[in-house]
């Protein structure tokens, strides 16, 4: 038996792409996308009817007043939409679909935005409950997520780097947190080039286990879908994770190998209970004195915003030459 395989006994395995290829041959339960993957999907054959599909939808639909970036906007939110159906024809759970990552700082921006997601995918006749609105964990955005949470909307906390904005993610009653590894080693390897990184010091390793402890020591239900991998080695030193987000070249890593893969995280026989609210004010001072978390949430927003705008961009040419 495969390493991918004997992943699937210890974790739930969700495929990090839009490409559906990848996703029917190493069949997943669920799949993640993200405006940084959309825009690579944009760019391939197979999906070209669907952003016809997108611009048409954007076009019939919007008002007459709209401007020809707003349109696009819509199309954009579409296109996300029919990838994330066509997705789901493939798999048997559930796809997460991103809220664009300009709206990492608004609240009531996220929720609307979020509500347009769910509507345009049950004009689609896809019910929410097949969907997580993915959203920054900003502290807007972790309050945005405690209101959909409230009206059955269920979301996925990504951008994850460190303890307090889990723990603000457990208080917001998130169905799932992605927190991130590959980005916590890469922040940690430019810090200190000097040093040697091994999974058996790996800060982005070590950031999710210390969540995972954290939820099953307090019973938080909270999922914990461990992200942003480097290597199949941070995978596998992973195992028992809720679930693992993964992309198709580690996937096909981890199938191609016949060794044996251990679980590494189990839950803790006691349990602590001591998990308390975080406050506004205490979370952004601990952001504020995490420079790797701060640095990289930062990060990881203006590379969303940035892919989201260029894909609008493309979009907004055809819209604008009616092509």
């Amino acid at each position: 038996m495969n390493k991918l395989e004997q992943l699937k006994a210890y974790s739930t395995v969700v495929a990090d792409t839009g490409d559906m290829q990848a996703i029917e041959r190493f069949k997943p339960l669920d799949a993640t996308t993200n405006p940084s993957l959309l825009l690579k999907a944009s760019a391939l054959d197979i999906y070209q009817p669907l952003l016809t599909q997108a611009i048409d939808y954007a076009r019939t639909t919007a008002n007459t007043a709209d401007s020809s970036d707003s349109i696009a906007s819509l199309a954009c939110d579409k296109l996300a939409t029919l990838i994330g159906g066509k997705i789901l024809n493939i798999i048997d759970g559930r796809i997460s679909t991103e809220v664009d990552a300009r709206l990492s700082f608004d609240t009531r921006a996220t929720i609307e935005k979020a509500r347009l997601l769910i509507r345009l995918y049950e004009e689609a006749g896809i019910d929410k409950s097949r969907i997580l609105i993915k959203i920054a964990s900003t502290w807007e955005g972790i309050q945005a997520a405690s209101v959909l949470e409230k009206e059955g909307i269920n979301t996925n906390l990504t951008l994850l780097f460190s303890l307090e904005q889990a723990q603000a993610c457990a208080d917001a009653g998130a169905f799932l947190i992605s927190p991130f590894v590959g980005r916590i080693l890469d922040w940690y390897k430019a810090a200190n080039p000097n040093t040697e990184y091994t999974v058996s010091n790996d800060p982005g390793v070590a950031s999710v286990r210390s969540i995972f402890d954290y939820y099953k020591e307090n019973h938080i239900e909270t999922v914990i879908m461990g992200a942003s991998f480097r290597s199949a080695a941070q995978v596998e030193a992973l195992a028992g994770c809720d679930r693992l987000t993964i992309s198709p070249a580690l996937l096909e890593a981890l199938q191609n190998d016949e060794g044996t893969l251990e679980q590494t995280l189990k839950a803790p026989d006691t349990t602590s209970n001591f998990h308390t609210a975080i406050e506004e004010a205490q979370f952004r001072y601990a952001l504020n004195t995490n420079a790797m978390a701060t640095e990289k949430l930062a990060d990881g927003i203006r590379l969303f915003a940035r892919d989201q705008a260029t894909l609008e961009q493309q979009l907004q040419q055809s819209v604008t030459t009616g092509e």
